[in-house]
């Protein structure tokens, strides 16, 4: 039996198996649950601390397509630390909803600073 996968909620403990085909939004949903391990986000779902990237293993087939989806990885969480910065709402659904668990504040701050730091050291 299949299920909707929601990236906020998929608990982050445990094994889980995602398949999907051609176009469905892989790599997105991957930069997604990756943005939740870096923040620590989740509650009982999320994992037990915030994970820097070298503690973070995603895998796929091929050399270039290693390279490519940390690339887009590394794009995706610098995008969600501005968000995280910045004043307005963002457009993008998942960054609002991800940054709405984190007040303005220092907590807003801390997350972004999370996000960035993730980014650089990738």
């Amino acid at each position: 039996m299949s299920e909707t996968l929601h990236p906020l909620s998929l608990p982050l403990w445990g094994s889980r198996l995602i398949e999907a085909s051609a176009g469905t939004g892989k790599t997105w949903t991957i930069a997604a649950l990756y943005l939740r391990l870096v923040l620590g986000h989740g509650g009982e779902n999320g994992f037990v601390r915030p994970l820097r990237p070298a503690e973070i293993l995603v895998m796929t087939f091929t050399r270039a397509a290693t390279r490519e989806l940390s690339d887009r990885i590394r794009a995706r969480l610098l995008q969600a630390a501005q968000a995280f910065r910045a004043d307005d709402e963002p457009q993008d659904a998942l960054l609002a909803d991800l940054r709405a668990a984190y007040p303005p504040g220092p907590a807003r701050t801390h997350a972004a600073w999370l996000l960035d730091t993730a980014a650089q050291s990738m």
